[in-house]
């Protein structure tokens, strides 16, 4: 029987996806600012590129430990703490007069917004039940392409019309606006006191499930940061569609990839398991991915439609891995969970780009495509058992 779920759950969603937008915003959005870079400052996209790597630094650097603090104190005092450095550091971004003091101040935006990964995680997971945890973390994924939708209609429209600091005071209000929001509405999801818990054991010392969801999930980031980096450019010059047009296909495909993300954390609350969906995307994203080759190879305007559906698979794993780690490693280990499972994220998702984008230079597309297929049929052998998850998340409590 499911369990009812009344306005408090979605009133902590809603928070969740606001703190992890802001979060977007801030390791993402800085990437629409590089005009404004280059016509304030100088820079080339060399030095504009450095600036906008800050954050994703900052946030990388201090996943793991904000996980370590959140199991200490809890998801309320930690968002809180977190969002108000954010919003400090975004305010001290904008008082800036020079590229140094801007990387130093989005450095520190980004560490301190790191906590937001794995604390926004728990909250769903906490207050939601297990058949409906799936829903809830799908619709808290669409937080990431909002964050960057939002900076991408907003932000360069302000810098355009005033200067690179009032763009980012802008960012600054929304962040204190969603901070007070989290200070005041977010609670702490009830749980077992930790001495009668099972769950406060290591769950890495228990068995290799969580270790095996962290590479699984490092894998496939391979094709989801092909697509997510390469679309554009491809459209444009393989498929040589006008820009409008390349661009409305990638915004579409962004829109079906968070829908998607919501259906495949449906499909997992239903069947009971998150690894058994995993599995089926990943080889999913692996025929896609090969399919999309294929067809580039050919010429055929197919591979267009075949982008579109390869966009939409290769982000639909995020939700069910994230949710699996969160519910194997239970509520006393699961900051430190969360963050390591992003932490090996993001170091795959800064490896991707430069990779993949030799290969193209040196290959082409079609071989390119082809070889990334490959990660995700690597990867599927990887994912555990519906036995394994049992366990773990039984061993968790």
């Amino acid at each position: 029987m499911l369990q009812e779920i009344g306005g408090r759950h979605w009133l902590m969603l809603g928070l969740a996806v606001l703190a992890q937008a802001v979060s977007s915003i801030v390791v993402n959005g800085m990437a629409f600012l590089i005009p404004q870079l280059n016509s304030q400052w100088g820079l080339d996209l060399t030095g504009a590129g450095f600036l906008i790597a800050m954050p994703l630094l900052g946030t990388m650097s201090t996943l793991i430990l904000w996980g370590a603090v959140i199991d200490r104190i809890g998801e309320k005092r930690s968002l809180g703490i977190a969002l108000t450095g954010t919003t400090a550091a975004l305010i001290a971004s904008a008082l800036s007069n020079s590229p140094w003091q801007l990387g130093l101040f989005l450095f520190l935006a980004g560490a301190a917004t790191g906590c937001t990964n794995s604390a926004g995680g728990r909250v769903v997971v906490g207050w939601f039940p297990a058949e409906r945890r799936g829903l809830a973390m799908g619709i808290r994924q669409m937080a990431q392409p909002l964050g960057v939708g939002i900076a991408s209609l907003l932000l360069p429209a302000v810098a355009h019309g005033h200067a690179l600091q009032t763009s980012l005071a802008v960012v600054a209000g929304i962040a204190a606006v969603v901070t007070v929001a989290c200070w005041l509405g977010i609670s702490n999801p009830p749980r077992r006191a930790r001495r009668t818990d099972p769950g406060t054991e290591n769950p890495y010392l228990r068995s290799s499930y969580l270790a095996r969801i962290h590479l699984v999930s490092a894998i496939l980031v391979i094709p989801q940061f092909t697509v997510w980096t390469f679309s554009l450019v491809w459209l444009l010059g393989e498929r040589r569609l006008d820009p409008v047009v390349a661009g409305v296909i990638v915004a579409i495909a962004q829109v079906a990839g968070a829908l998607g993300r919501i259906a495949v954390g449906v499909w997992s609350d239903r069947s009971g398991s998150r690894v058994a969906p995993l599995r089926s995307v990943a080889l999913a994203a692996a025929a896609g991915m090969l399919l999309l080759a294929l067809t580039d190879y050919l010429g055929s305007p197919i591979s267009i439609a075949l982008l579109l559906i390869a966009s939409v698979i290769t982000v639909a794993d995020n939700g069910l891995a994230f949710t699996s780690v969160a519910e194997a490693a239970g509520p006393y280990w699961s900051g430190r969970a969360l963050g390591t499972q992003n932490t090996g994220q993001y170091l795959v998702s800064a490896i991707v780009p430069p990779t993949i984008g030799a290969l193209i230079g040196l290959f082409g597309y079609p071989l390119a495509f082809a070889l990334t297929g490959l990660a995700p049929l690597i990867a599927a052998p990887l994912v555990p058992g519906r036995e394994a998850e049992r366990q773990a998340s039984e061993a968790a409590g």
